[in-house]
């Protein structure tokens, strides 16, 4: 098997607000755009993400619609001080500032419209190596 493409499928109540969220403050542009759907790409390696409308066609199966299961979204980026100002400057839902871990890496989350938390990490190598 070779995977050739991926995607995250993200079910929210206001795709439009998230699309626009994802274009604005991250470089996603609309690739497809259709009743319920929004499908969201980027020219680098980034995963592509798709937006669908909650609803009970959205959830098959026993869960139910407003039921969430806690996914982060998490890319990794280069210049991470530099995108935090920019975020904040254009004004992204900041919820955990960056902030070194103790393991080097330095994070930050923001959160869309929707409540969808995106993770944007750098990886920092240890002294030494």
């Amino acid at each position: 098997m070779n995977i050739i493409a991926s995607a995250v499928l993200l079910t929210v109540g206001d795709p439009a607000a998230s699309s626009r969220f994802f274009t604005s403050h991250l470089g996603f542009r609309e690739v497809l755009a259709a009743e319920g759907v929004i499908h969201l790409a980027r020219d680098d390696a980034a995963t592509d993400l798709v937006v669908l409308e909650s609803g009970p066609e959205a959830h098959p199966g026993p869960r139910k619609p407003d039921e969430q299961a806690g996914t982060v979204v998490s890319f990794t980026v280069t210049d991470l001080a530099a995108e935090y100002e920019r975020l904040r400057r254009e004004g992204a839902l900041i919820t955990v500032p960056l902030r070194q871990e103790p393991w080097g890496e330095w994070v930050l989350r923001l959160t869309d419209p929707n409540g969808v938390v995106i993770q944007m990490v750098e990886w920092v190598p240890p002294a030494g190596a």
